[in-house]
């Protein structure tokens, strides 16, 4: 990598980074710019996906961050407000993601669906990094790609970069893979639904499980049919989305184990701040005590802080840089694919979708 790409992606120039080095602090009107023009696009595309529902605002919004980025020059004013959407912003969006997520629902999609969400985060997981070793990548690239691939996208590949301090190189281009892969599966989950004669809850149920960001799955649940099968699509997803936590305190657990602490130097917490925000998001829905017009305006704000936070990831990807990364994360990112929806559907094959 050049070192103008290693500049524009490196995000952990940004204050307040637990064990980053220290860096020239920016003042506040720093990041006014480039936070202003990644708010400007995450609006924009808001409206668009009002206007246009079949269109997903989180991915037009990383696409036009990738199609930006690789056309024009961006000025280095821009720079550090592009940053804090990339981090800071996208984790806002991640603790609010929470609020949409309510445990007695999770329950009520009944002991199958569960099993079926279960095994595919975890079997999808597990085999993404067993494949990753195999192919002998990075490990902070292949653990980044199967927490996105199996739990929820962006929003997982970014608990887990709190966790293992993965560059953000490698945070763009996990996210990458997962726009790419992501957007392939909206007609393929629902095209296959359709040819396979699924009803409702079955459709719902792959859509849900085995799709990668909610967006999308919003995307593809439309697509095949709307209804009861967008609610049960995205209650699916949603329950998946529940797993980030124990399964980043896991990875947690698991690298820092047998580590010595280096002197001076903080280990990272099981949990990042912001994980523990989504945690408690959900408890809080799980109370029933907040209405449904404020959980509806604060969903709004939610898409909002994701949709500025994917134009400025898009901003962080280089074509460039990706294709010195190789061939081995486009085809790590295809076999966790397959991998989710082989499960999925023998799952459902096994008759546990959600009967509706």
């Amino acid at each position: 990598m050049d070192n103008q790409d290693s500049q524009v992606l490196d995000i952990e120039s940004v204050p307040a980074v637990a064990d980053a080095p220290a860096k020239p602090a920016h003042r506040p009107r720093d990041f006014w710019p480039g936070l202003a023009l990644c708010s400007a696009v995450g609006l924009a595309v808001l409206a668009l996906g009002s206007a246009v529902p079949s269109l997903s605002p989180m991915l037009v919004a990383i696409l036009a961050g990738i199609v930006l980025r690789n056309v024009v020059p961006i000025h280095s004013v821009l720079e550090p407000g592009i940053a804090y959407a990339a981090k800071r912003v996208l984790r806002w969006g991640v603790v609010l993601l929470g609020l949409q997520v309510s445990i007695p629902t999770i329950i009520g999609l009944g002991p199958g669906v569960l099993v079926i969400v279960t095994c595919a985060v975890a079997i999808t997981f597990c085999s993404t990094l067993a494949m990753g070793r195999l192919l002998k990548m990075d490990r902070d690239m292949y653990t980044l790609i199967a927490a996105g691939f199996s739990i929820c996208g962006a929003a997982a590949v970014a608990g887990m970069q709190g966790t293992i301090r993965a560059s953000e190189e490698k945070v763009a281009a996990a996210v990458a893979l997962v726009v790419l892969y992501g957007t392939l599966m909206i007609p393929a989950t629902a095209g296959l639904s359709a040819l396979l004669g699924f009803g409702p809850g079955d459709a719902g149920t792959l859509i849900g499980a085995s799709t990668h960001e909610v967006a999308q799955v919003v995307a593809a649940a439309g697509i095949a049919g709307g209804g009861p099968l967008l609610a049960v699509a995205v209650t699916v997803k949603l329950a998946r989305v529940s797993l980030m936590a124990p399964v980043v305190a896991g990875i947690s657990l698991i690298r820092n184990r047998g580590t010595a602490q280096v002197p001076g130097q903080r280990r990272p917490a099981i949990l990042p701040l912001f994980v523990a925000g989504f945690i408690a998001m959900i408890l809080v829905a799980s109370t029933g005590l907040v209405p449904a017009p404020v959980l509806g305006g604060i969903k709004l704000v939610q898409q909002f802080l994701l949709a500025t936070a994917m134009f400025a990831l898009g901003l962080g990807v280089h074509v460039k840089s990706l294709m010195k990364l190789g061939a081995r994360p486009v085809l790590l990112g295809l076999f966790a694919t397959v991998v989710i929806m082989a499960v999925v559907f023998a799952c459902i094959f096994l008759g546990l979708g959600a009967n509706i």
